[in-house]
């Protein structure tokens, strides 16, 4: 099957050469290209008992490949299991219209930023209000940019908790559905956005490019803004969850996606890709399409995040600061067990992946100790990829 690795080998130099990137895109690319090939090195693996031997290439571990995300998705649950409460959980969606979709891929860093901000400070004010919840509550928060055709659609995932943690430390429970009526949500959160990108504007933080040039002028990003505030924004909320763990399994399927995965290419042919997608407007159908290479690539590198910007983050009870201490509080309130944090081996993680032990010899399934030779970083001659 072909995979993102094999257009960006074929037709990355070539793409590269004609258009511009940024440094970013460049190191993405890059790190794809290489994943699990000679280059990045490795180690050989020899069997003590019958002598077989065994490759295994290193991972590029760039949070856009494909390849590096499951490791890293099961490394993250296992961290995240002891932060989970014994109430439902809520997955909320906010999502910006698609008039500020070019504006908002201009300017990434700010305006990312400032999506995060209008919706963490949506739901914690709003939770805070005695009229639906009146407590403070804990939820975290996933930023994509995509949509399931790979065009920009920058929306923010959030997962949050049936109750709260009242201001005298008692547990409020919420309704069993949404406590917040979704109307309420997307006015606060409309509002908030649009006086913070107001605010941006103003300090001169926002750049404005090509077809965004006219918006330099006060009185059109004036006119944007008044035909906004018009418009009813998107956000919805899904069904509560059945239990508990369901939560995390749910959630770490969101934090380490990618704009795309492997498993939706269907084939790299006569300079062309096609990979499945999910028309939501169409009542959620599988459909086929087929792009240019070119354009594949074009769509994938718009979903590469600037360098450093954190994409997962945490608010409320799961905020840093005494989380430890209000999560044992909350806990205690909803009679939910206490965890203890075990570190679970990466071995043990890839066995769960894969439903293979590597700790055992393929060919004559010895346990003993093996030998690793490690492996130098050289050109590869041929793309060979690792065992894992």
């Amino acid at each position: 099957m072909a995979e993102v690795q094999d257009i960006f080998l074929k037709y990355g130099n070539n793409y590269r050469t004609n258009r511009k990137l940024t440094l970013v895109q460049h190191k993405a690319m890059s790190a794809i290209q290489k994943c699990r090939t000679s280059q990045l090195g490795g180690h050989k693996e020899i069997c003590d008992n019958c002598g077989h031997t065994r490759i295994s290439y290193n991972s590029c571990r760039n949070r856009h490949c494909p390849k590096c995300q499951a490791l890293a998705k099961e490394r993250w649950i296992e961290n995240q299991k002891s932060n989970l409460l014994n109430v439902g959980y809520f997955h909320v969606v906010f999502t910006i219209p698609d008039a500020l979709n070019l504006l908002a891929y201009q300017n990434q860093k700010a305006v990312y930023t400032l999506l995060f901000k209008a919706v963490a400070e949506t739901l914690d004010e709003l939770a805070s209000d005695k009229k639906y919840l009146g407590a403070k509550i804990g939820f975290s928060s996933v930023l994509h940019t995509w949509g399931q055709n790979l065009m920009h659609h920058p929306h923010i995932h959030c997962i949050v908790p049936g109750g709260g943690l009242s201001s005298i430390g008692k547990w409020v429970n919420s309704r069993k559905k949404f406590f917040i009526p979704v109307k309420v949500l997307f006015r606060k959160f409309r509002g908030k956005f649009l006086y913070y990108l107001k605010q941006f504007c103003s300090q001169n933080k926002l750049e404005f490019h090509g077809s965004q040039a006219y918006l330099s002028d006060d009185r059109e990003f004036g006119t944007l803004l008044t035909s906004l505030y018009s418009k009813e924004w998107i956000v919805y909320c899904k069904p509560p969850f059945k239990n508990a763990s369901c939560v995390i399994e749910y959630l770490g399927r969101y934090t380490h996606r990618v704009a795309i995965s492997n498993k939706r290419i269907v084939s790299l042919a006569k300079d062309t890709v096609t990979f499945k997608w999910r028309d939501y407007k169409d009542d959620n159908k599988y459909k086929v399409m087929t792009l240019s290479a070119n354009e594949f690539i074009r769509r994938f590198l718009i979903h590469i995040l600037p360098s450093g910007f954190i994409k997962i983050r945490h608010y409320g009870l799961l905020g840093n600061r005494n989380k430890t201490a209000k999560l044992k509080i909350c806990k205690q309130l909803t009679c939910t067990p206490l965890l203890s944090q075990e570190k679970v081996s990466t071995l043990r993680l890839i066995q769960k992946l894969i439903g293979k032990d590597l700790s055992k010899c393929p060919n004559c399934g010895s346990v003993k100790p093996r030998r690793f030779l490690s492996l130098g970083k050289s050109p590869p001659i041929t793309n060979q990829t690792a065992c894992i």
